[in-house]
């Protein structure tokens, strides 16, 4: 159980966080969610008064997009990442996919900050978001049923593994890709088809659907060129991704960049697992 906490920005998950433990008798202190339609929380005028009430503040996920300041569309201002951390001193503060410089900034301020995505249990969760997100994209991109439909997934990972568990659950005729034998052997046990990284080029061109779960240029120029006209290519990996965008464009290959799903697809059920996770880190690190 959380008595207080602080939710400074983030998008619709965040929002019904906020709400969640509100529900569940916390004390909810909020900055930066002020164009959003959200339960009667302690909306504080300042940044500085949101920092101040708990010791225990959520940002958030993914923290930034450029670097400067953090994702907050439900705000009316800009918040700067130097403000909120310099402010933070003494306290945790938590949110997601974290660059490496943010550590340092925060070790100098003395803050703790946890990247919740980080977290095995949420990472596992969230791939069932995700996946279930792919799948709807693929339905409303193709003009066929995916039952019986040849897909490829790239990557034998989280995601990976729960998005060939669905389409092989609905009649998809389900590839995997991967660089490890040991994956290999376990993409075989489940009665998918393996295909080995060295021999991913060969196979491109059987493919209806591609879907990309690996954060590093997989489908570049060369792989590209094997791959059909009428595919549908959709990449889940965050920046850069593993799609090079400027030849699948010159290809004019279908193509979907699917970033963040938890949060566009299911930000109700994703809110109830980032709690979930933050329940448990508390009970860790008796915060």
């Amino acid at each position: 159980m959380i008595n207080k906490i602080s939710i400074i920005g983030g998008d619709l998950r965040l929002v019904n966080l906020s709400e969640i433990l509100v529900n569940e008798g916390a004390e909810v202190f909020t900055y930066g969610l002020e164009k959003s339609d959200y339960v009667e929380t302690k909306k504080c005028d300042s940044i500085q008064e949101a920092i101040e009430s708990s010791n225990i503040i959520v940002g958030p996920i993914p923290f930034s997009s450029n670097g400067k300041t953090i994702n907050a569309p439900f705000s009316n201002n800009e918040i700067y990442i130097d403000e909120l951390i310099k402010l933070s001193k003494g306290k945790t503060l938590v949110v997601g996919s974290i660059k490496q410089e943010i550590f340092q900034i925060a070790a100098d301020n003395n803050v703790q900050i946890i990247d919740i995505l980080k977290r095995e249990e949420l990472s596992v969760l969230n791939a069932i978001s995700t996946a279930e997100g792919a799948i709807k994209i693929a339905i409303e991109e193709t003009q066929k049923n995916l039952h019986g439909s040849n897909i490829l997934i790239l990557g034998f990972g989280r995601i990976g593994k729960v998005l060939s568990h669905m389409l092989n659950g609905i009649g998809a005729k389900v590839s995997c890709e991967a660089r490890k034998n040991s994956d290999l052997a376990w993409i075989k046990a489940y009665g998918y088809n393996p295909i080995p990284l060295s021999e991913l080029k060969e196979n491109l061109n059987k493919f209806d659907v591609i879907i990309n779960t690996i954060p590093y240029i997989v489908l570049d120029r060369d792989a590209l060129k094997e791959v059909k006209n009428d595919a549908l290519v959709i990449d889940l990996a965050s920046n850069p991704g593993g799609v090079d965008k400027d030849v699948i464009k010159e290809r004019k290959i279908k193509f979907v960049w699917a970033l963040s799903l938890p949060g566009k697809i299911a930000p109700v059920t994703s809110a109830e697992f980032i709690k979930e996770t933050l329940y448990n880190l508390v009970k860790e690190i008796d915060i």
